[in-house]
């Protein structure tokens, strides 16, 4: 009987840990003025700012540094700053500041939360301006969709459900393995946002967007012919990618 008791005991705590989640999860619930998609978010654009400020340091050293001539640093920050001043990036709270990487071998950019965005020279290197504005246009459009901060807070909701699965019974395995599948693929689904955005913020600053798929077969290319399978990555197939984009460019285009 003792026993019996204590399963209903775990039960009842599991499942009002369950409940906690998804009430938490639907409070957060809020809509992005610049994607008009709705979004689970636990923080605000400042703490966006302050985690990116505060973790932009660290990040650099991890890709060598920031690369030396000054020149090309102006140049990667000139070309940031058009899309930001240019387009719908410039209504937003963040800041947006460019950095080039002195990592001469990974071939890679990304953004951290609040508007720190990144480039190695490895990729740099093999760009003309619009596709470098294609590049750094994709990065300000994770920004805008405010991504890192989407995936830290789904994070936060699917670990909580684990932890009520858990404790509730013995089902903590498969509530943790669904929801890793699920940011696999919302996290394809943040490549294909951010090419969107990339698009229109190459548009309305002047930028010939098809330099955007010319990205895209730079990156194939890198890649190799041994790749990851798109559904082992949290990157959408290039070539899933460029009809994405092409389709983009003819949406915005056509208005």
């Amino acid at each position: 009987m003792r026993s019996r008791g204590s399963w209903k005991i775990r039960v009842l705590i599991g499942l009002a840990i369950v409940v906690f989640a998804f009430i938490q999860r639907c409070s957060n619930k809020e809509e992005n003025p610049y994607t008009g998609r709705v979004q689970n978010i636990n923080m605000s654009a400042e703490q966006e700012i302050a985690i990116g400020l505060q973790s932009a340091p660290e990040m650099a050293q991890q890709h060598g540094g920031l690369y030396p001539d000054e020149r090309m640093q102006a140049l990667v920050d000139a070309v940031g700053q058009k899309l930001v001043h240019n387009s719908i990036a410039r209504e937003t709270p963040y800041q947006f500041d460019f950095h080039l990487l002195a990592d001469d071998r990974a071939i890679n950019a990304f953004a951290l939360p609040g508007g720190q965005c990144f480039i190695t020279y490895a990729l740099f290197q093999q760009l003309n301006e619009a596709q470098l504005a294609g590049v750094l246009g994709h990065e300000i459009g994770h920004v805008i969709g405010r991504h890192s901060a989407e995936r830290i807070a789904e994070s936060t909701f699917w670990q909580t459900l684990t932890m009520g699965a858990s404790v509730g019974g013995d089902m903590g395995e498969l509530v943790q393995g669904i929801g890793q599948n699920t940011l696999l693929k919302n996290g394809r689904g943040d490549e294909l946002e951010s090419d969107d955005l990339g698009v229109l913020l190459m548009i309305q600053s002047g930028y010939d967007p098809y330099e955007l798929v010319a990205v895209m077969k730079i990156l194939k290319e890198a890649a190799g012919p041994n790749r990851v399978p798109e559904f082992q990555s949290t990157h959408p197939d290039p070539e899933n990618r460029i009809e994405k984009i092409k389709e983009a460019i003819r949406k915005y285009q056509g208005r």
